[in-house]
């Protein structure tokens, strides 16, 4: 049972969370929830959140890897107390940061799970050939723009859901994201997702549309105007999504769509720059987990234009084969060594 002290303070910060920050609901009972396993924690250790040390902080890291948590989960716990606690520093509710100096797990950024290009690009054909068919339903038209969305512009589930028709600029190629804490973003639209947006818009859409209007729908002048709607004319839901890509490929998830675009870009030459303001992360540290796909590209850049690069040598000097695979053996143990 969590102490009368952290309860309110649990409660201020979901305060703060939601008002200050403009974090989604779901995204501060995640926040919330972690906190309150660490409350749980500490409390057992006859602690409180205000009084926390660095000692306890790291108690509770070794405590979540003796029961089977994942470096990737404990990274993200320890993440949510860091922000916790600069809070607390900030509001002058502490006088020291028990999280300052601490190591987040090492292993923890792995490259998320991702679908090989021509795997996606079957299940893409697939939508597209069915919204093709002279009798297409709407949701079939529905389901093709969300599936491009997903893969074509890294959209995260719940920005294809909070989108509204006002929001894209088709004539420009461009769609305007509300991402976490309500940041707004510019996204470029590929031509095939400019094509199937405007399929649905054209065809598909309207039917829904008329569906709410008879169920009275426009009643709610922000639901009349989302861009993807349900059957019954309502604002599609994230779980609806999740199971539309299901459908399409057991294997994927919207998730893995939005990863499977930033891996795809990177291997294809995009820099992490660009993908960072692609899929709206804060901070290009969460970007970084793509890093060894162009630190590939590099060495494929380097050893095909630089003058002692591997393949240069061997086509311009073939008798001196030994010597260049030395030299492109030390080129990439030395791009290794400070990757």
């Amino acid at each position: 049972m969590e102490s009368i002290g952290n309860l309110g303070l649990l409660r201020d910060y979901q305060t703060y969370l939601r008002v200050e920050k403009g974090l989604r609901p779901l995204t501060c009972e995640a926040y919330l929830s972690d906190l309150r396993t660490f409350a749980e924690f500490i409390e057992k250790r006859n602690g409180v959140l205000l009084m926390a040390v660095q000692e306890d902080l790291t108690a509770f890291l070794e405590h979540l890897r003796a029961h089977g948590i994942d470096s990737r989960s404990a990274a993200r716990k320890l993440s949510c107390l860091r922000g916790f606690y600069k809070w607390l520093l900030l509001d002058r509710r502490i006088h020291h940061d028990p999280t300052v100096n601490m190591e987040s797990p090492k292993a923890w950024k792995v490259l998320p799970k991702s679908l090989a290009e021509p795997e996606v690009a079957e299940m893409l054909e697939r939508a597209q050939m069915a919204a093709a068919h002279p009798q297409a339903q709407a949701a079939v038209l529905r389901d093709q723009a969300i599936l491009e969305l997903l893969y074509g512009c890294g959209l995260r589930v719940s920005e294809v859901t909070a989108l509204g028709t006002s929001d894209l600029a088709l004539d420009a190629g461009r769609v305007q994201v509300r991402g976490k804490g309500d940041k707004e973003r510019i996204v470029p639209l590929g031509r095939s997702a400019v094509e199937a947006l405007e399929h649905y818009l054209r065809e598909g859409r309207p039917h829904l549309d008329r569906i709410s209007t008879a169920r009275g729908g426009r009643s709610q002048r922000k639901d009349g105007a989302r861009l993807f709607l349900s059957l019954r004319g309502m604002p599609l839901t994230r779980q609806w999504v999740w199971h539309l890509v299901k459908m399409a490929n057991g294997n994927a998830s919207p998730h893995m769509l939005r990863h499977s675009c930033a891996t795809h870009m990177v291997e294809h030459g995009a820099d992490l720059r660009s993908v960072q303001l692609l899929l709206g992360h804060a901070d290009i540290s969460t970007t970084q987990v793509y890093t060894h796909l162009a630190l590939g590209r590099l060495k494929a850049v380097h050893r095909m234009h630089h003058p002692r690069g591997m393949r240069r040598i061997e086509e311009s000097r073939p008798e001196a084969e030994h010597e260049s695979a030395e030299s492109a053996a030390e080129i990439s143990d030395t791009l290794e060594g400070t990757a």
